[in-house]
């Protein structure tokens, strides 16, 4: 029987487990939005992760969806992930870059002066976002041009290949939870009538042509996506996500991708968990829907069974640096201070205890 604990060649890249590290935004990139020492010390606690998935890195400036979250668009913000990576690496750990567009999610206030939001549609988003002048409520973004759709389908591949010169071992497009990718998904926030929308077909086009691009450029061994079918995070309706994600996944297929990674937002999206996982033959990563308690040992049972090749756990790695250690023995765990989750210095960041002797 396949166990969590078992290792796994991921599209060549060897993993020591089947346990990952789900991105989570945590708002302490330093000046210029390059990661910090205490970013590479913070990763590189998290190293016996069989696969560590950053937190959501913007490709471009207008990508910026949140105070002091990082970029892979400038030489700085390169040679800041380039220490991350080494220091997952010293530690024998495996990390993949996860490129994020918030498009509609943010604020003009955190993007460069002239930049303004932008999104498939001029559809906003209902609710605020925080920023450094406080909550401020979502804009109306401004709806891409078919020419800047390309643009940023090719802001995505150079943000790739930044990411592998700074040491990545591979990149995850972020298709899931509300952001730009997504955004082209659900028909609530796509509603164009030009070929990147009208249709399923239309809808997934832009999540298509970012990892064939993405993939063209780094290979797609080293490629993966994260997708959320049904979650309403962000102001996102997909009252029917089956047609549009098995349609997705049909296109994904022949790319030879290294994963693809789904977060359920709910128990009852199971059932086309399992379906795309038929469709799709390469490595799936499975963040299982267990509201309201955090994911913890009793989800291995899910590679047990099956059910996935790793499974990614978020707020419990967050505080447990030592989690594989700790899933082990089912626990104990440390508990996640949500006070220190984003912004801030160490407290709450790398000052989480590991288990004596480990």
């Amino acid at each position: 029987m396949t166990t969590a604990f078992d290792p796994i060649d991921l599209s060549g890249v060897q993993l020591a487990n089947r346990i990952a590290m789900a991105p989570m935004t945590r708002s302490r990139a330093g000046g210029g939005g390059a990661p910090t020492d205490l970013t590479a010390e913070y990763y590189g606690q998290r190293a016996t992760a069989g696969l560590i998935i950053t937190e959501g890195i913007q490709p471009s400036p207008v990508g910026q969806g949140y105070p002091s979250t990082p970029g892979l668009h400038s030489a700085e913000q390169v040679a800041g992930w380039r220490g991350v990576t080494d220091a997952v690496h010293a530690a024998g750990g495996r990390i993949f870059a996860q490129l994020m567009h918030a498009g509609r999610i943010g604020h003009p206030v955190l993007l460069p002066d002239g930049l303004e939001n932008v999104g498939a549609s001029a559809v906003p988003a209902q609710g605020q976002v925080f920023t450094p002048e406080g909550p401020k409520v979502f804009v109306v973004p401004r709806e891409l041009t078919d020419a800047e759709v390309r643009a940023t389908v090719r802001d995505f591949a150079a943000a790739a290949r930044n990411a592998v010169d700074a040491g990545f071992d591979g990149v995850e497009v972020h298709g899931a939870n509300g952001y730009l990718v997504h955004q082209f998904l659900a028909p609530n926030s796509n509603v164009r009538e030009d070929e990147w929308g009208g249709s399923d077909e239309g809808r997934i086009r832009f999540a298509v042509e970012v990892t064939k691009a993405v993939a063209a450029e780094i290979g797609a061994a080293r490629t993966g996506i994260r997708l959320s079918p049904g979650n309403a995070f962000n102001d996102i309706d997909e009252p029917d996500p089956e047609p549009t994600y098995t349609a997705l996944v049909k296109e994904l297929e022949p790319l030879g991708l290294a994963y693809l990674h789904l977060s359920e937002c709910s128990t009852e999206t199971r059932e086309l968990t399992l379906a795309l996982r038929k469709q799709f033959s390469g490595a799936l990563v499975l963040n299982p829907a267990t509201a309201p308690h955090s994911t913890d040992h009793d989800a291995l049972a899910l590679i047990e069974d099956g059910t996935a090749d790793l499974v990614s756990f978020g707020t419990l790695f967050l505080a447990n640096p030592d989690l594989p250690a700790r899933l082990r023995t089912a626990g104990p765990y440390n508990t996640p201070d949500r006070a220190t989750f984003y912004g801030g210095d160490a407290k709450g960041y790398t000052d989480y205890p590991a288990l004596q002797g480990v």
